[in-house]
């Protein structure tokens, strides 16, 4: 499998846009869908990829759109709320992906590149069922992330011998 392909999963059929479902969800907190939302929706769920909020931030400048920080931050409080967005808890920083739309996996993390991979495996959901079972759980969700080294960055960090040089 290409790493490109490794490292998304196609997204998954769903009856309403994401920024249909943000708007019901506002309205039912008696909230407005601003103009800066609506942004910040669309901008968010144009591509899909792992992203934290400084990112965001500058991503949206260098798109030209005037959006405050203030707002990127609580907008991204309010998108997890909704269950649009899953954030999560790197080792040094916090990231953001998409959640409505894209069906349930885990991730590989890179601590050297930051790099996050997805992936799906029948095995980990057979397991979480099946221990869920025994405690007499029922599962809505999980959340399995693998820290380590990406190959490439092993590769790079590999002190040479000196017999490889020759």
């Amino acid at each position: 499998m290409a790493d490109a392909q490794r490292d998304q999963l196609a997204p998954v059929a769903v009856s309403d846009s994401p920024l249909v479902k943000f708007r019901e969800f506002l309205e039912i907190r008696g909230e407005k869908l601003t103009e800066p939302r609506r942004v910040l929706v669309r901008h968010i769920f144009n591509s899909h990829k792992h992203f934290d909020a400084d990112e965001l931030v500058r991503d949206l400048h260098d798109a030209g759109h005037q959006v405050s920080r203030s707002t990127v931050y609580r907008t991204l409080r309010l998108l997890v709320e909704a269950g649009l967005l899953r954030e999560l808890r790197l080792t040094n920083r916090n990231a953001f992906e998409h959640d409505y739309g894209y069906p349930a996996h885990d991730h590989l993390h890179c601590t050297a590149c930051n790099r996050v991979v997805e992936f799906r495996n029948e095995e980990i959901l057979r397991l979480r069922d099946a221990i869920s079972l025994e405690h007499g759980f029922r599962p809505t969700g999980h959340r399995f992330l693998i820290d380590g080294v990406c190959a490439a960055c092993s590769r790079a960090h590999t002190p040479r011998r000196r017999l490889d040089l020759i």
